[in-house]
């Protein structure tokens, strides 16, 4: 149970990251989430990226293993690494250009990841593949 209610605490943290470009340009990753689902029915050339694809698939990754009676390890951490890789980029642009709000939205997604990795390290006899 612990497990599942990890991948739903990186499911929920990641939607929480901030992005700010420009002037004035701002947007939480829920809202582009959004946009891209719709865009990847209407015109899916526009959203052919691996900077989407990947975190998309790793949210993909971890909805699933909320239905899953025992949420299967390798999914867990394929899930983690797809979205992931976004979160930790966003993480070091906050860092690089001083802003703290980017740097602040991906804190939480970022804990989440460190308690399932110690959990499933941890307990790594105990929870079948």
């Amino acid at each position: 149970m612990k497990s599942k209610l990890l991948n739903a605490g990186l499911i929920l943290t990641s939607f929480v990251g901030y992005l700010e470009w420009g002037q004035g340009n701002s947007t939480f990753l829920i809202q582009e989430e959004l946009d891209i689902l719709v865009k990847l029915f209407t015109d899916p050339s526009s959203v052919i990226h691996p900077l989407i694809l990947l975190p998309l698939a790793g949210q993909i990754l971890l909805l699933i293993t909320l239905f899953q009676k025992q949420p299967n390890r390798l999914m867990t951490f394929l899930g983690l690494g797809g979205i992931g890789l976004l979160l930790l980029l966003m993480f070091f642009i906050g860092i690089i250009s001083s802003n703290v709000k980017i740097l602040l939205s991906t804190v939480p997604f970022l804990l989440v990841a460190i308690l399932l990795i110690r959990y499933h390290l941890l307990n790594k006899s105990k929870t079948p593949e």
